[in-house]
């Protein structure tokens, strides 16, 4: 290649297009055939069978259920409006019928209120119960969360957090963001054992982050969606910002005889804090562990309760002081206390006597300390959320953007039951974000073609994770279909 007067002139052609041409054809081709395995996991975990029963109501419809996992599994393979999932649903007519059309999917979101909110919620979790059942019947058995080695047995935890979606124009119901922004501010609540969004309530920008009602309700619907027999013990987690009274008793009054609710939260420093915090002497200071049980070398944990108790708060709760030295990005943010120390200072309330004999030392403050900084993974639930239909609410309605929200929350869990029933014997895929997994198992071309009265699905042999595609078909064609 040579360079004259600026411009590049190439000697030789790379030769990668001689002879290349494009044509259009409809022989069979197949696109994005990886959402063949939404649909038969749709199918074997009973969501199709239990939104026909809570939708079968509709006047003009005679399965809406059909067309609404048709939208679900359109957001999964990564459609950001109606047009787009039509467009998508209708490139797989020959596997799954022909998808709805986009007036068709605006009128079902239009009817989708109140009470069809509360019918789709019963719907799901009876397919969260289910999964369950499936997952509790496999070799590696049901996701139990596991914290420095040892597994939370029995214990379904739940991560609440809030988050910002932007919007560009002048939505129903948007407001101000304390980002500076323009959108809403979504709640939410995931489980950590399956990655299920198992409840969001869609809220304008300049919602408060420490709403009791609001975290109350998100919870309260959470709740709900738990089968029976996961719902002995509860441990909640949450960031300072959903810290308040109101919330923290509310915690605390959800034990009862037959439940037992643990909680950890952070929790905001004030000047008391921090003169309790200054009478607290080294040797009470450990080390802080990270959560690959390597010893943190920067930080340190200390139990505060004995020093310490906010005036009019319960007794019963407990005060951990976590102390790290600040990076360059909190300098602008540091007291005048962490400045003269040299520390930053974290606090962290909870109930948690500890988590029972069969999660040996849940007692120390170091394990509690690693409990409530794994709540960090819900950035990760809040990023594949985005990425799964809401980064965007595509309407100016607020109404219908709600039910666009309830849909990409189901197109969500769609992806976690995927990965959880169907892929989990492969780490790279069980564990990839949305966008990955489109690229390697969703979006992979393949033809279709008929031979001896059987349509067959054709695969490219050198798709690296092809093998995986079919044991997952396999896999998931196994599960009983349901009633």
């Amino acid at each position: 290649m040579q360079v004259r007067r600026g411009t590049f002139q190439v000697k030789k052609r790379s030769g990668w297009d001689r002879g290349l041409k494009l044509e259009v054809t409809r022989q069979g081709l197949v696109g994005h055939a990886g959402a063949v395995l939404l649909h038969r996991a749709a199918d074997r975990i009973g969501l199709v069978v239990r939104l026909r029963n809570a939708l079968a109501c509709s006047p003009w419809m005679l399965d809406r259920a059909n067309v609404l996992v048709g939208l679900v599994v359109g957001i999964a393979l990564g459609a950001r409006n109606l047009r787009q999932a039509e467009l998508l649903a209708r490139r797989h007519g020959g596997l799954v019928g022909d998808g709805a059309s986009d007036s068709t999917l605006w009128r079902m979101l239009g009817e989708i209120g109140d009470r069809a909110r509360a019918r789709i919620a019963k719907a799901r979790a009876g397919v969260r119960a289910r999964v369950r059942e499936l997952l509790a019947e496999r070799d590696t058995g049901f996701p139990w969360l596991v914290i420095l080695g040892r597994e939370l047995a029995g214990w379904t935890v739940l991560d609440l957090d809030a988050t910002v979606v932007t919007c560009s124009s002048r939505k129903e119901q948007a407001a101000g963001t304390y980002k500076g922004t323009r959108g809403f501010h979504p709640l939410a609540a995931w489980s950590a054992n399956t990655l299920e969004c198992l409840a969001m309530m869609l809220r304008p920008g300049n919602a408060g982050s420490n709403t009791v009602a609001e975290h109350i309700a998100v919870l309260g619907d959470a709740v709900a969606q738990i089968p029976r027999g996961y719902r002995r013990r509860i441990l909640i987690r949450l960031d300072g910002a959903g810290a308040s009274h109101g919330l923290i008793e509310h915690l605390l009054s959800l034990s009862t005889s037959r439940r037992k609710v643990a909680f950890t939260s952070g929790f905001t420093i004030t000047a008391a804090e921090e003169a309790a915090i200054a009478e607290l002497p080294e040797h009470a200071r450990t080390a802080a562990i990270e959560q690959d049980g390597t010893l943190d070398p920067v930080a340190q944990v200390a139990e505060l309760t004995g020093l310490w108790r906010r005036t009019g708060w319960p007794k019963e709760l407990r005060y951990i002081a976590r102390r790290v030295k600040p990076t360059r990005r909190h300098a602008k943010n540091l007291t005048e206390f962490e400045k003269q120390t040299g520390w930053r200072y974290q606090l962290v309330v909870t109930n948690i006597k500890d988590l029972g004999r069969s999660v040996p030392g849940s007692h120390h403050v170091y394990f509690l300390d690693t409990l409530h900084r794994q709540h960090a993974v819900v950035e990760d639930r809040v990023r594949t959320e985005k990425a799964t239909g809401i980064r965007n609410l595509p309407f100016h309605g607020y109404e219908r953007n709600n039910a666009w929200l309830l849909a990409a929350n189901i197109a969500s869990d769609l992806i976690a039951c995927l990965q959880l029933l169907g892929l989990d014997e492969h780490r790279e895929l069980a564990l990839a974000e949305p966008q990955s997994l489109r690229a390697m198992v969703l979006h992979i071309p393949a033809r279709l073609v008929t031979h001896a009265r059987q349509r067959i699905l054709k695969i490219e042999q050198t798709w690296p994770w092809a093998t995986a595609v079919v044991e997952a078909w396999e896999r998931l064609g196994a599960i009983p279909a349901p009633a």
